[in-house]
């Protein structure tokens, strides 16, 4: 790692460069060793009261008191990485539950009945994660039954490339006249590789409530009644990015929406309005949370996406999104 000039040491990094990747020594005491040189490379996350915290790929946050720093300087974006972290089927399908919380639940078993007066597929459906705890046909009974009570159709979400318990579920259900409508991937990716992007995030705007002009761009209700907006505000940190558009009516040009737990930093609704598409609002959303979330310590990222959405699935692919597996949503026939 080279930061001489001319064979000195310097200090090329200022509180401007906070945002950037950067590479940056500084002295440190260690035991039994004394001083010593440590190197860090990571997000410069922050830099007050003198003292700067630099977030590493792997989510870790260094702080380095600017009085320690002896060499800085900003590097160019790492390489995204083509496979993210490693994660259990198990791990992710309750880190993404935990960002998209029903308004109402009730157990059957292992699974999970959720309702949240008919706002999107993933918010009304049973998230089964293991035995029902009555056979098959009764449990579907069952299910058909809770969500006629409260006027909404039935509907599990299932996974496959996943586990042998959901693969069998899938086809168990086939098997009892269950019809597959919507396919999505959950993809999976180190987190700092897309806090890096070189883009500008400057036009980016973070609040922890959706205002109505997010919900406007936001397409999937007619109405944003308080089923919405308690859906959209659930998980344990919830982030809202929005870009200031020219519509008269005030609706951004571009939103998102980001949940961080613990090491896992979810993206979702991400959408850009179609006159201004392809200037790279979506990477500016996208970079602008996801920086965010690695100060807020996460280090892995995971969004889904429709198996049929070309567009998006080739935008995170370009930012090191991998598939980890594929979820379905089952209605009965």
């Amino acid at each position: 790692m080279e930061f001489t000039i001319g064979g000195r040491l310097e200090v090329r990094i200022t509180p401007a460069d906070v945002g950037k990747r950067v590479s940056v020594r500084r002295v440190a005491d260690v035991p039994g060793e004394g001083a010593k040189f440590t190197d860090t490379v990571g997000v410069l996350t922050s830099w007050d009261d003198g003292v700067l915290s630099v977030t590493t790929k792997s989510g870790e946050t260094i702080r380095i008191a600017e009085s320690a720093l002896v060499a800085g300087k900003v590097v160019p974006p790492a390489p995204a990485r083509r496979r993210g972290p490693a994660a259990s089927f198990g791990e992710l399908a309750l880190v993404t539950a935990r960002a998209w919380q029903p308004v109402e639940s009730e157990l059957l078993g292992e699974w999970r009945l959720r309702a949240a007066g008919g706002f999107t597929r993933r918010a009304n459906s049973v998230l089964p994660l293991g035995d029902p705890g009555l056979p098959l046909g009764e449990a579907l009974g069952r299910v058909t039954r809770w969500y006629e009570d409260r006027g909404l159709p039935a509907c599990i979400q299932a996974a496959t490339g996943a586990e042998g318990t959901q693969e069998r579920l899938c086809a168990g259900l086939e098997e009892h006249g269950w019809r597959r409508e919507v396919t999505a991937e959950v993809r999976i990716a180190a987190l700092a590789p897309v806090g890096d992007l070189d883009t500008d995030i400057s036009a980016v705007r973070l609040a922890r409530e959706p205002d109505g002009a997010w919900l406007s761009r936001y397409q999937r209700f007619e109405t944003p009644g308080p089923h919405v907006r308690a859906v959209l505000g659930s998980g344990p940190s919830v982030l809202f990015a929005s870009v200031p558009g020219d519509d008269p009516a005030g609706a951004p040009a571009a939103i998102g929406r980001c949940v961080v737990d613990g090491r896992w930093a979810g993206f979702m609704a991400v959408e850009v309005d179609p006159a201004q598409r392809r200037r790279g609002l979506a990477t500016s959303v996208m970079t602008a949370l996801a920086r965010t979330a690695l100060d807020e310590g996460a280090s892995a990222a995971w969004l889904q996406v429709e198996a049929d959405n070309g567009g998006a699935r080739a935008l995170y692919d370009g930012m090191g999104f991998a598939t980890h597996h594929s979820y379905h949503h089952f209605r009965p026939a």
